[in-house]
């Protein structure tokens, strides 16, 4: 490649993130599109394949059979999930006068005698307060945003949009898959091709290890953590479960801020010690199916992030794309670590880096 093809090359680039960042706003429902089309495509491809008497499966039909779930699946969720969350933060909320009374008199009074007078007794009427006005403005906030349609239209038009684009895409992104990676494969300059195709299977590998099966891990763990905790009597079990799961994308950190939740819902909730005991068996038990079993099985070592890089990416993200960017992290980060894997190996493997080893 000649100097002016490097400059060329790098202009594109730097066009390309510039009107990626000018496109940001809009850009939402396809990004969300094309990670659901992603994600179904090896499902549509495995339903092409069966055969019953000779007769197979169209790719269109397919495509419907695999669309029509994840819109059922997703609403069941909907339905199921919201509402029970719902009643259990309703539920905490009706009983918080009742555990603030007892931190004020068993629990603040051992942290005043061993950690000295500078702890004072909470304020439970204020908080209380707080949390209860806090808890209406969310809990009618599906009535306000009902009531401000005709003073913010355009706002409420985009979400609509948003919600009538994302499934149209999806569904046309899952019917023409293939057909769109032939051709992008196609545009690259032939004696580009082996290396193209070398980095796309390798990213294609990660993608699917984070995407595909960091996904799956996500909702076992949810609904393994709200289990467990649902059997131990946690009122808050499907909220704390929840979160937990859904952050364990980030290593430890769904342990570490899940574990806190339950543990601080459990003492307030039965105010004794051997709850938290089974709070711990819960979570041990849930770490270790994660990291046992879990994530070998579905995701497997193939990605090699750093915490401290998924951290990094997720937050550089936010701050560059919006919402978009934590979208985008973590893919085009894994991307990128194949990049820089193959660059290295590159180097390594060069004249330049032998001639400045020495024996």
């Amino acid at each position: 490649m000649s100097d002016s093809q490097k400059w060329l090359a790098l202009a594109a680039f730097i066009a390309a993130g510039w009107l990626l960042y000018l496109l940001s706003p809009i850009l939402m429902p396809f990004a969300i599109a094309a990670a659901l089309a992603y994600l179904g495509d090896p499902l549509v491809d495995r339903l092409e394949t069966l055969s019953w008497r000779n007769w197979r499966l169209s790719r269109t039909l397919a495509v419907i059979m695999v669309f029509l779930g994840i819109i059922l699946a997703s609403t069941l969720l909907l339905l199921i999930v919201v509402p029970t969350i719902e009643y259990q933060i309703g539920e905490f909320i009706n009983k918080l006068s009742f555990y603030l009374q007892w931190l004020n008199k068993s629990v603040i009074p051992v942290l005043q005698k061993y950690l000295g007078r500078g702890i004072r007794p909470l304020k439970a009427e204020q908080l209380i307060g707080l949390v209860q006005t806090h808890w209406q403005v969310g809990g009618t906030a599906t009535e306000r945003l009902l009531e401000s349609v005709s003073h913010s239209g355009v706002v409420i038009l985009g979400w609509l949009m948003n919600l009538i684009l994302i499934p149209v895409i999806t569904f046309y992104l899952l019917r023409d898959w293939d057909h769109v990676m032939t051709r992008t494969h196609d545009l690259f300059p032939r004696r580009m091709a082996t290396t193209v195709t070398e980095l796309a299977q390798e990213s294609d590998t990660v993608l699917a290890a984070f995407l595909r099966g960091q996904f799956y891990v996500m909702l076992i763990m949810s609904a393994v953590y709200s289990i467990g905790l649902w059997i131990i009597g946690l009122d808050l079990a499907l909220l704390i479960g929840m979160v937990s799961g859904l952050i364990s994308f980030v290593p430890y950190l769904g342990l570490i801020i899940g574990l806190a939740m339950a543990c601080i819902a459990a003492v307030l909730q039965f105010q004794d010690a051997i709850h938290l005991v089974w709070v711990l068996l819960v979570f041990g038990v849930g770490h270790a199916l994660e990291g046992m079993w879990l994530t070998p099985w579905l995701v497997g070592n193939k990605i090699g992030l750093h915490p401290v890089a998924v951290i990094f990416a997720i937050l550089a993200g936010g701050q560059l794309f919006g919402f978009l960017g934590i979208l985008l992290a973590l893919p085009v980060a894994s991307i990128v670590m194949v990049l820089l894997r193959h660059v290295h190996d590159r180097y390594t493997g060069s004249g330049f880096y032998s001639s400045n080893t020495r024996p």
